[in-house]
């Protein structure tokens, strides 16, 4: 694949990235040399999913917070997203508006989503 093509990747996608969960190395290929794109929210999406990790096993303190930092690292290209459109697209697709932000940047970027969320695939695929 090439750089030049876009690929929208959302909060779980980055998240078993970023903390080495079983997806990763497929990710890590699926991803690889691809201009990565997200909405801003996935900074505090992935920040939260840090807490919960640290939350849940905090002898690994040092470890999780050094992998949420080499993900803020992660050439990830930040968009803005039409707030506005949301609540209808969220709707018309059963999802949540933050789920909706992801699919609304890969439509209007005419981009792949790559996500680990069954719902938000499935939305993606039945367009």
């Amino acid at each position: 694949m090439s750089a030049d093509l876009p690929v929208v990747v959302d909060a779980s996608a980055l998240a078993a990235l970023a903390f080495g969960e079983s997806q990763a190395s497929a990710l890590a290929q699926r991803l690889a040399n691809r201009r990565l794109l997200a909405p801003q929210l996935v900074v505090y999406e992935l920040a939260s999913v840090c807490v919960k990790k640290l939350r849940t096993d905090p002898t690994q303190r040092a470890a999780l917070l050094e992998a949420f930092e080499d993900a803020l690292a992660l050439p990830l290209e930040l968009c803005p997203v039409d707030a506005a459109a949301l609540p209808e697209l969220a709707e018309a697709r059963r999802l949540s508006a933050y789920d909706a932000a992801y699919l609304w940047l890969a439509l209007t970027r005419q981009a792949e989503l790559v996500t680990l969320d069954t719902r938000l695939a499935a939305a993606m695929s039945n367009l």
